[in-house]
């Protein structure tokens, strides 16, 4: 008796293809080298392939927020381990991209004109979401579109940071906001910040777990700088000085990222570190 149930051998079966769209997915690289470019097909596979780790990471990282305003401070740790490892992966695909030679890119460069990566809207976003917040990227969009809606809903979210922060406070640690004090003096919350943040790791033994969240967010940040690093340098193997396809400055402004941090008031911590053991 079926119950009106289709019989088995009669049922669409989900496969491997179909689940993971792979038809769909590899006729998704679309050339436009004339003649064709070996190495183009390379190119436009690794940068897809930075979009979907870009889209996981942003998953990710919306969740470690979510579980730090609940106080699930270890589950949080985890995801943001995973966080790091694929960062690590984004760094080792440099390492491909970097089999090309500058004759092969340059053999298909100029038809990328005027696209550039620096209009990855995903990139932005981890940025954004990380902590690093600048309006200015969002000149980069045009308006109305769904690229430019997204960033500025982060603009406006809190961020990991603003999470970490906000679990610290929960526990007992002073964590002013950056509001100007009655002196007018809005540098003052910023070393207060720096200092209990110092005693978190002065005092690592009794706060361990968020001991380790804080050094895990220090490696995410490191982890993220060293990807720029190894593009940066990746830039001027094939390029040199030139200028990127989209008009920026290539090489040049992408050096000028790589100082960038998410976290700073937990690297300045080194430094208060540092000068309490030479008192």
């Amino acid at each position: 008796m079926s119950f009106g149930l289709p019989d088995r051998e009669d049922e669409q079966r989900l496969t491997y293809g179909g689940y993971l769209k792979v038809r769909e997915l590899i006729g998704l690289q679309q050339l436009r080298s004339d003649p064709l470019q070996h190495d183009e097909t390379l190119f436009i596979i690794i940068h897809q392939v930075y979009e979907l780790w870009f889209k996981q990471l942003l998953h990710e990282l919306d969740t470690i927020i979510e579980r730090l305003n609940k106080d699930e401070m270890l589950v949080a740790h985890r995801l943001l381990r995973r966080c790091i490892e694929i960062e690590r992966l984004l760094i080792s695909q440099v390492a491909v991209l970097e089999t090309m030679t500058p004759t092969d890119f340059l053999a298909f460069r100029d038809q990328l004109r005027p696209a550039s990566g620096f209009q990855s809207s995903q990139f932005r976003e981890i940025e954004y979401v990380s902590g690093l917040k600048d309006e200015r990227f969002l000149k980069g969009y045009d308006q109305g579109s769904e690229e430019r809606r997204r960033l500025a809903a982060r603009l406006a979210q809190p961020s990991v940071l603003d999470a970490f922060y906000g679990l610290l406070r929960r526990r007992g640690f002073d964590l002013p906001l950056d509001a100007p004090s009655p002196s007018g003096d809005s540098h003052s919350a910023h070393e207060r910040r720096v200092r209990e943040l110092t005693r978190l790791y002065i005092d690592a033994e009794n706060n361990y777990g968020l001991f380790l969240l804080a050094e895990s967010l220090i490696e995410y940040d490191e982890m993220f700088a060293l990807w720029r690093l190894h593009h940066v340098k990746m830039v001027e193997r094939m390029i040199g000085t030139k200028s990127g396809t989209g008009g920026s400055e290539g090489a040049a402004y992408l050096r000028k990222t790589v100082e960038r941090q998410f976290f700073p008031e937990l690297w300045e911590v080194r430094n208060y570190l540092g000068n309490r053991n030479e008192e």
